[in-house]
C-alpha cells in the first residue's frame, strides 16, 4: 500500500497497528468537481465544465470503485464523449502500473507513462496522498479533477446532459436523501466492508467487520425482497450501480480471498437473483470479468496470498434466469 510523499512514491507495507487492527481507507484528496458550465459544484470547487472529448478515465477492471465508473459512462451513452485508460490488474511495489500487457490493459495514451503515481506527479509535481483509481483527467488543462469515485458518477450522471448524455436520471431529486443513507450503510458495511474484513490485523477487527457486512447484506436482501431495484424505481439508480461492483466479485473473490465466508451472495433468495438481474441488463456483462478480478485480487496481496495461486473457481452462472421481471 504505497503513497506519495511531495511528489516520490513511497512503497509502504500496509500496518493496521495504529488503528487497533482496523482498516481505515483514508479520504482521496483530489475533489474538483465537473459542472455543466464549470460553476462550483457540491465540494465548492469548479472550473471544469462539461465537454465533449475533454475528459478521460484512468481505470483498473479489477478495482470496484473504479468500475463504477465504467458502468455510469455506458449507461450514460458517454462512451464517445469521454475516453479511458486502463492500468494493469496486478499492483506490486510501485503501486498501478502500465507495464504488464493484457487483454484489458491500455497502456498510458495521454502521457506514456509507465506507472500510475507518474502520472499523479504530471497533474501535482508535489502531490501526497494514495494514488487510485478511478482518476478523472481534463486533458484540456493536462491536470487531474477528481480521484473520488462517488463524486465522479454523480458528475457523469448530471454534468453531461447538454453535450451527448443520455439514459436515465441514476439519482432523481425526490430520493437524493433516500440514496444517500442507503449509499451511507453500503459503503460503510458492503463497499468498504469486505476490505475491513479482509485486511483486519486482529480477530476482533476481522469479526466486527464481517458481522457488520453480513448483517447488511441480509438487511439488503429483506429490502430485496420485495422491489427490483434498491430505491424503488422503474430502472437501476445509483444505489444499484454502487452496490453492484461488490456484489459481482463477493463469490468469485471475496468470499475466499478476503475471509468473507458466512455466506455467499448465491446463498441468498433476493440478492443472488438482482445480481443477475443487473448483470444481464445489456452491455454490463460485457463491463465484468471475474477472471481478471481473481488475477488482480490474489495476485496482488502477497501477504495474503504468499504462493499467488489464482484459483479456478468458483464457477457462476450469471445469466441464469433472475425471476425479478414482475417485482416493482
Amino acid at each position: 500500500m504505497g503513497h506519495m510523499i511531495d511528489g516520490v512514491w513511497h512503497d509502504v507495507p500496509r500496518d493496521t497497528k495504529a488503528t487497533g487492527g482496523k482498516f481505515v481507507r483514508p479520504e482521496s484528496p483530489i475533489r474538483n468537481w465537473v459542472t455543466a458550465d464549470g460553476s462550483p459544484g457540491p465540494t465548492g470547487k469548479g472550473g471544469f465544465a462539461a465537454e465533449s472529448g475533454r475528459y478521460h478515465l484512468y481505470i483498473a477492471w479489477a478495482c470496484p470503485w473504479a468500475h463504477r465508473t465504467l458502468l455510469v459512462r455506458h449507461i450514460k451513452g458517454l462512451t464517445k464523449h469521454i475516453t479511458v485508460d486502463v492500468v494493469d490488474p496486478i499492483t506490486g511495489g510501485e503501486g498501478w502500473s502500465f507495464t504488464r500487457k493484457t487483454r484489458h490493459a491500455t497502456g498510458d495514451t495521454l502521457h506514456g507513462k509507465q506507472r500510475l503515481y507518474e502520472v499523479y506527479a504530471h497533474s501535482d509535481p508535489k502531490y501526497s496522498g494514495r494514488v487510485t483509481v478511478p482518476l478523472l483527467w481534463d486533458k484540456k488543462q493536462d491536470c487531474a479533477v477528481n480521484n473520488e469515485s462517488s463524486e465522479i458518477i454523480r458528475m457523469l450522471n448530471s454534468a453531461f446532459d447538454g453535450v451527448g448524455a443520455s439514459g436515465p436520471d441514476l439519482l432523481p431529486r425526490s430520493l437524493q436523501a433516500e440514496t444517500d443513507e442507503v449509499n451511507a450503510r453500503v459503503y460503510r458495511d458492503v463497499n468498504n466492508g469486505v476490505y475491513r474484513t479482509g485486511f483486519a490485523g486482529t480477530q476482533e477487527a476481522y469479526a466486527e467487520a464481517c458481522t457488520n457486512l453480513f448483517a447488511t447484506l441480509d438487511w439488503l436482501d429483506e429490502r430485496l425482497a420485495a422491489r427490483r431495484y434498491l430505491m424503488g424505481t422503474p430502472h437501476p439508480t445509483e444505489a444499484d450501480w454502487r452496490l453492484f461492483p461488490t456484489l459481482v466479485r463477493f463469490d468469485a473473490v471475496y468470499v475466499g480471498h478476503f475471509r468473507c465466508n458466512i455466506r455467499r451472495i448465491m446463498d441468498y433468495q433476493h440478492l443472488s437473483g438482482y445480481l443477475r438481474d443487473l448483470y444481464q441488463i445489456p452491455g454490463i456483462a460485457a463491463l465484468c470479468d471475474l477472471d481478471d478480478y481473481k488475477l488482480h485480487y490474489y495476485g496482488s496481496h502477497p501477504h495474503l496470498n504468499p504462493t499467488g495461486i489464482i484459483p479456478l473457481g468458483p464457477k457462476l452462472d450469471l445469466m441464469a434466469p433472475h425471476g425479478r421481471e414482475n417485482l416493482k
